[in-house]
Order: C-alpha cells, then sequence, then structure tokens
C-alpha cells in the first residue's frame, strides 16, 4: 500500500447513485479509512450532452446523506479544460497526437480484440489537420504494461493490442475518460485508485499515458467485484437499477442500504446495517 494514502470518489453526474456506486464508496472510504489516509470527491462531468447539473446535486446529497463525505474542495472535470489542453500540448510536442476522422461504426466493421474495440490505426499517417468533428488520438508504443493490482496480484497488459492508439477527445469535443482521469490522478497525486472490476483492462494504457504525461511512478491500483444484475450484466444508471433515492422513498436508513451493497458483495456475511463511519472495519 502506498503511504500516504490519497485516493478519490469520481462519479459521472449522467445519473443517480445506485448500490454499484455504494459498494465502490465503501471500499475507496474503507480502504483509505483503515489506512489513516484521505478522500477526494472528483465529478467526473468529461462528457458534456450526458452529464446534467441536477444529477451532480442528486449524487451530492445522496453521499452527504449516506455519511461519505470529503474535507477536501471538490474537482469537477468541466472546470479544468485549460489543464487538459496544456497536457496535450505536450503530447503533440513530443509528435504522439494525431487527428481521427474514424466513426465508431467504422472502427467496429474493423473487428474486436477481446471483448474490446481496438483501433487500427486508420488516420495515423493521413496527416489529418485537428479541427471541430474530429476525433484526437494519442500514439501507444507497443509495450507491455505490468503492474500489481491489490485484488488480482501481478497483471500484464499490452494497451496497443486491446484498444490501440487513444482517443482522448471525441467528434464532438468531449474529453475522454480515459485522458481526463489520468490527468487528474496524476495532478492531484492520487496515491491509490480504487473502482470496479469493469475498468481493470483500462490501467494499462493509463499507466503508460501518465508515464508520457511525465509520472514516473503510477498510482497503487485496487479493483473490487461488482454488484451484478445478471452473471453478465452489471448495475446501471441508466436503468435506474437499485437507486439510492428509490432506497431513501422507501424508509431505508443510510446505514441499511449500506449494509445491503456490502452484504451483495460479499463483504459481510449476514444482513446488518453498516454506517459510514464504520467502513473501515470491512477491511
Amino acid at each position: 500500500m502506498p503511504d500516504p494514502v490519497l485516493s478519490r470518489f469520481a462519479p459521472a453526474p449522467t445519473g443517480f447513485l445506485h448500490l454499484g456506486h455504494v459498494l465502490n464508496a465503501i471500499y475507496v472510504w474503507g480502504v483509505t479509512g483503515a489506512r489513516g489516509g484521505r478522500v477526494l470527491l472528483r465529478i467526473e462531468d468529461h462528457d458534456r450532452q450526458r452529464s446534467r447539473a441536477e444529477y451532480e446535486r442528486a449524487i451530492l446529497d445522496d453521499l452527504d446523506w449516506l455519511g461519505f463525505r470529503s474535507p477536501e474542495p471538490l474537482v469537477r472535470q468541466s472546470e479544468r479544460h485549460a489543464v487538459y489542453e496544456s497536457a496535450l500540448a505536450r503530447l503533440r510536442a513530443d509528435g504522439l497526437v494525431y487527428a481521427c476522422e474514424c466513426s465508431r461504426s467504422e472502427i467496429s466493421a474493423a473487428g474486436k480484440s477481446g471483448s474490446e474495440l481496438r483501433y487500427p490505426g486508420t488516420c495515423s499517417g493521413k496527416g489529418l489537420p485537428e479541427r471541430p468533428g474530429l476525433g484526437t488520438r494519442v500514439r501507444l508504443a507497443p509495450s507491455i504494461e505490468r503492474f500489481e493490482d491489490l485484488a488480482h496480484s501481478v497483471c500484464e497488459q499490452q494497451p496497443s493490442a486491446q484498444c490501440g492508439d487513444l482517443l482522448v477527445r471525441d467528434r464532438e469535443g468531449n474529453w475522454t475518460y480515459q485522458f481526463v482521469a489520468t490527468i487528474d490522478d496524476f495532478e492531484q497525486s492520487v496515491t491509490l485508485v480504487i473502482r470496479g472490476d469493469d475498468l481493470l483492462a483500462s490501467t494499462g494504457r493509463q499507466i503508460q499515458l501518465a508515464r508520457l504525461l511525465g509520472r514516473t511512478a503510477p498510482p497503487r491500483f485496487l479493483h473490487h467485484t461488482l454488484i451484478m444484475k445478471t452473471p453478465t450484466q452489471k448495475l446501471s444508471k441508466s436503468d435506474g437499477d437499485t437507486g439510492v433515492r428509490d432506497s431513501r422513498a422507501r424508509g431505508w436508513t443510510a446505514p441499511q442500504v449500506i449494509g445491503h451493497a456490502a452484504l451483495l458483495a460479499g463483504l459481510i456475511d449476514r444482513p446488518h446495517d453498516v454506517a459510514a463511519s464504520r467502513v473501515s472495519s470491512l477491511f
């Protein structure tokens, strides 16, 4: 474990909090608290089309009701455009940036690498000018990224084979999750990234990108199990699955909601209430 531990809870305001977010909060505040660390709260509103102010207000209200709080200043990605532009300029100066005119359907037609789309480098040599309406990509080296995950032990990934050159700004002008999360974790000196297993495949590319931006020592990572709706389908904000707002409306208490999420994830073996102030005892 890094020392000191600085982690973050980073919801996207594209829907209401559900039990999957509660489970992540349990891990973030629980593991960090057990090590005497701090948690940053970051609103990942980089997607301007889907982010909504009413969702942000609801997220912050639900977190406060649950008891998951941070004394650190709130960070919004929508307010950090200049930071991301500066990072992109550094990569551009190193000859790593190019414009891309490919649509998702065109990339999909080129095939997948495992379970995800892989960009085949169609525009890497075209010399297209960067302009509105085109995506922006960063060239990735064919290196193997080796890291130790605190839940999965040693992992090896080759991002160039998994996803190809990384999309950092889409055709609508939105910064991508991979880009801004990597920059924010670097700029905010996050030492421990705690998130769900669905993002494990992102780790190698974020480590490589951070190194290109000057981060010599990446953060440590812990990817935890998810609460699943079906054996193959995780909970979804867009589907309104098991929302915290719904539980509040039914009269549940915050410790009941936290305890229920912990039970579904196997962190406790029988139903009981768990207060936010006590989640560190689970670890």
